[in-house]
């Protein structure tokens, strides 16, 4: 088997991300936690960081219980920043919207910056840290 190209690399880590934020705007909890290695660390302001998969996957349980509008996801400007065959980081901009009474709106924006590993055939969050911008 070849070494991955950096496009195929950007590639596959561009439909993790993407999977991964379709599946939350969805509400769906163990398709979210999937994206994720069973070691798997996530930062996100204002709380402490949540190890493995399980509580990840708990956290989002309780991000989505919380959420009494639809919302949406929206990433864009993800760059590769470094890669190896098994290994990638990159970054993305972020904004949420919300819907409410008169519309969709942006809720926040934000960062990401992620490592990924390639696993059982595609690609895992090892490491998300989520900024939001003031």
């Amino acid at each position: 088997m070849s070494e991955p190209t950096a496009a195929e690399v950007a590639a596959g880590v561009r439909a993790t991300i993407g999977a991964h934020t379709q599946a939350q705007d969805a509400g769906r909890i163990d398709d979210v936690a999937a994206q994720y290695t069973a070691d798997a660390v996530l930062e996100m302001p204002g709380v402490p960081a949540f190890e493995g998969r399980a509580a990840i996957r708990e956290a989002f349980e309780g991000f989505s219980a919380q959420i009494t509008t639809p919302t949406r996801h929206l990433l864009a400007n993800t760059v590769l920043t470094s890669w190896s065959a098994d290994e990638a980081t990159a970054e993305s901009d972020a904004a949420l919207f919300v819907r409410g009474e008169n519309g969709w709106g942006v809720q926040l924006v934000g960062h990401y910056v992620d490592t990924l590993r390639r696993q059982d055939g595609g690609w895992r969050f090892r490491h998300r840290k989520t900024t939001f911008e003031t």
